[in-house]
């Protein structure tokens, strides 16, 4: 499957379709019944609460370990490409910047990353950018 800007967002139908929205049904129904009897119920809101919590820091964990990933993969690219350190450069982007980024072939790489520091490009100019899509297919 050929990846490019417009196809690149990734739903994992599992945690987006089933998880999500049962966990916010969860929690309309929970608050309705605590309405109604807003005495005894407050335990059913608490586990509709917890139970949204619980799916939206799954979410967060898995996108902070993976930003942790592609940054290593970023400096182990541009290492390859300029046998320089990529510390000078990632100081100067954010992580979005560089996850953008990380879609970039190997050819125009250096000089997006160049374009981002001095235009500071919002992640999704850097990805409109990019003329030769390296898909990534693993991102959750």
């Amino acid at each position: 499957m050929k990846q490019d800007y417009d196809t690149h967002t990734r739903y994992y139908h599992l945690h987006h379709f089933i998880i999500l929205p049962l966990a916010f049904f969860l929690l309309i129904w929970t608050v309705v019944i605590t309405l109604e009897d807003i005495v005894n119920d407050w335990l059913y809101l608490l586990v509709g609460v917890l139970f949204v919590l619980i799916s939206f820091i799954a979410r967060i964990y898995a996108n902070k370990n993976q930003d942790r990933i592609i940054r290593l993969e970023m400096r182990l690219r541009y290492y390859q490409l300029t046998q320089l350190p990529f510390t000078p450069k990632e100081n100067l982007l954010s992580i979005r910047q560089i996850v953008a980024l990380r879609f970039a072939s190997d050819d125009e790489l250096l000089a997006l990353i160049d374009k981002a520091i001095i235009k500071n490009l919002k992640p999704k100019e850097i990805k409109k950018s990019i003329h030769d899509w390296q898909g990534d297919f693993m991102r959750v």
